[in-house]
């Protein structure tokens, strides 16, 4: 904190009792100035040669009584004069941010101006300003919190503004070069632990956060927070996000958590104003920079003290673009006479049809491919909301005066392409048509016509089976589809394993064949079968006999797995066996037509 010390003398000025200042001095007092309820006993002569107001005020006192002059609205009262009349003697008195500015409007309502007198209090408090409290960014904070108590004087020098253009200002600056507030007020603890480590001070400083300075302004009342607020939007240089941060912390700092804090007589007005003050900051950047929770939360706020229709409008309109990032407890927000229902079903109505309005008009401005490669990029929002709305009507469906109506009408304000599953929608008509005894068939025909049974999943599908409270024919629709279902899988998985165990006998197949072929070349090296005169006689390589031959070829048939029999060896055409016999291993057949083939060979 900045301070400037003013004066040389020591203090002379003494109290008696709370409502008697004087100076204790060799010569009498001559003047007497009553500020409110206070008192001081004083001298003309330091008084008159620094202020010319009471230069003029003593030159036309009454003579009745000629030594009292009545300072009424001198602004910051008692105090505030008693630094001026410090001054005037030459007493050392202490500027600080808390007290500069009343020292400022009084020493104004004094004219206490270079014009009147040189090196005046006047001069002296700017340069203090200028020069140290408004280069700082928590002394400037102060002194605009103060600044709400001297109004309008303070207004009219421009102290306010002054401040909050410096405030603004400085939460544009770069973090990396912030070393007042966010140092201050969360490193404090640490910093002499730090400093006893040895560590440089780069290493020290970690990096400072972009939102260093939204815990600070907090503690200024709404009409300044508006005004800082304003101001650091108009120089475009903070991003939506970082505003929408900004509101929701100042809100959580002063909105009371409790309903009764909140409707009372002595604060409902402040709340009132303070809710639609947020509203009206909020980024226009089409409501992205809030979350979706904060804003519900506003708005169930804004509803109970009955803010003005204008802001619960535009929080309507903000709450519809991200409603995909809703969540089903913010969106249970109590309903309000003449409504009936336990939460405002229609307040979600609206929502659930700006938002589809709004993605609808986005859609139609985009190019969308044709073949669909990016649905779930596209439709994400759709997909999400789909899913919060059937969550939503599965929490009220236990409504007793929720209608059908309503319950059909919010439903079917979701596309169709926002539920590509229908399990969510399924248990909220499960919930409902177990809470609403007394609906008719009817009713319950147009309930259960809002689910498509194909889009249920096995779960859902075998709990629907055998729901008493379901329409008949829409069980055995159920049923009907699980069966059918089932019949494909059952199917697709016949074919799969066929096509894995093709594999494993020609696996098992070439290996057989393997075996034989090396009995036939271990006959060859003994000397069987062997043609003396052959043209190959020594050479391992021998052609193989013509019952090996065959059996190779047959062999040869099953492992290119052949799947008719169309495709014979002419040595097997006359078998009734055909190669789909033999890949499923029935080698007995085989094996007899081998023998067969063995005596006629010999």
């Amino acid at each position: 904190m900045k301070y400037m010390k003013l004066g040389s003398k020591p203090d002379a000025f003494q109290a008696e009792g709370n409502y008697v200042r004087y100076v204790s001095s060799e010569l009498d007092t001559d003047v007497i100035i009553s500020v409110g309820d206070v008192k001081f006993l004083l001298h003309k002569f330091p008084l008159l040669a620094k202020s010319n107001k009471l230069r003029k005020l003593v030159s036309g006192v009454s003579e009745e009584s000629p030594d009292e002059i009545r300072l009424v609205d001198i602004p910051g009262g008692p105090n505030a004069f008693e630094i001026c009349a410090k001054f005037c003697y030459g007493v050392t008195v202490t500027l600080n941010p808390y007290n500069v500015v009343a020292a400022r409007c009084a020493a104004e309502y004094l004219e206490m101006s270079e014009d009147f007198d040189r090196g005046n209090l006047i001069l002296k408090i700017d340069i203090f300003l200028n020069s140290s409290v408004l280069r700082n960014w928590k002394d400037s904070i102060i002194v605009l919190q103060t600044s709400k108590y001297l109004l309008p004087w303070s207004e009219n020098l421009k102290i306010v503004s002054r401040c909050i253009d410096s405030i603004a200002s400085k939460t544009s600056v770069d973090p990396s070069l912030i070393t007042w507030s966010y140092t201050y007020n969360r490193r404090l603890a640490t910093s002499d632990q730090i400093i006893r480590s040895g560590l440089k001070l780069s290493e020290k400083m970690e990096s400072v956060p972009r939102d260093w300075w939204i815990e600070d302004i907090c503690e200024l009342d709404i009409d300044l927070y508006k005004r800082v607020m304003l101001a650091i939007k108009s120089k475009g240089r903070m991003g939506g996000g970082l505003i929408g941060e900004a509101l929701k912390a100042y809100a959580m700092r002063w909105l009371p958590d409790s309903v009764d804090a909140l409707v009372s007589e002595v604060h409902i007005s402040r709340n009132k104003s303070l809710v639609e003050t947020i509203i009206c900051l909020l980024p226009s950047d089409k409501g992205i920079s809030c979350a979706c929770s904060f804003l519900l939360k506003l708005l169930k706020v804004a509803i109970l003290i009955e803010a003005d229709d204008s802001s619960r409008e535009e929080l309507i309109k903000n709450i519809s673009l991200i409603l995909d990032d809703a969540s089903v407890g913010d969106l249970l927000i109590p309903a309000r006479p003449p409504q009936t229902t336990i939460y405002d079903i229609e307040l979600v109505q609206r929502l659930v049809d700006l938002f589809v309005e709004n993605e609808t008009r986005k859609k139609d401005n985009k190019m969308i491919e044709k073949d669909g490669s990016d649905f779930v990029l596209g439709n994400g929002s759709w997909l999400k909301v789909g899913k919060i709305i059937d969550g939503y009507l599965a929490a009220v469906a236990c409504d007793l005066n929720l209608s059908v109506s309503s319950f059909i009408k919010l439903s079917k304000s979701v596309p169709e392409m926002a539920r590509p599953i229908h399990d969510g929608l399924y248990c909220a008509i499960d919930i409902f048509l177990k809470e609403h005894n007394g609906i008719t068939k009817s009713e319950k025909k147009s309930l259960c016509g809002l689910m498509d049974v194909k889009k249920l999943t096995t779960d859902a599908t075998m709990h629907a089976a055998q729901n008493e409270q379901l329409p008949l024919r829409v069980v055995v629709q159920v049923m009907f589809f699980e069966q059918a279902r089932a019949a494909v899988a059952t199917h697709a998985l016949s074919n799969n394993d066929e096509l894995q165990t093709v594999p494993a006998n020609c696996k098992s197949l070439s290996k057989e064949m393997d075996e034989l072929k090396e009995k036939e070349v271990e006959s060859v090296k003994n000397g069987k079968l062997i043609k003396r005169g052959s043209k190959n006689r020594g050479s391992g390589a021998q052609l193989l006999p013509s019952r090996s031959r065959r059996i190779f070829d047959r062999l040869w048939i099953a492992g290119k797995g052949l799947t008719n029999g169309d495709n014979k060896s002419p040595e097997t055409s006359g078998s009734p066996q055909s190669p789909i016999s033999m890949i499923r291993g029935e080698t007995k057949s085989c094996g007899s037509s081998t023998r067969h083939r063995r005596h006629s060979i010999s």
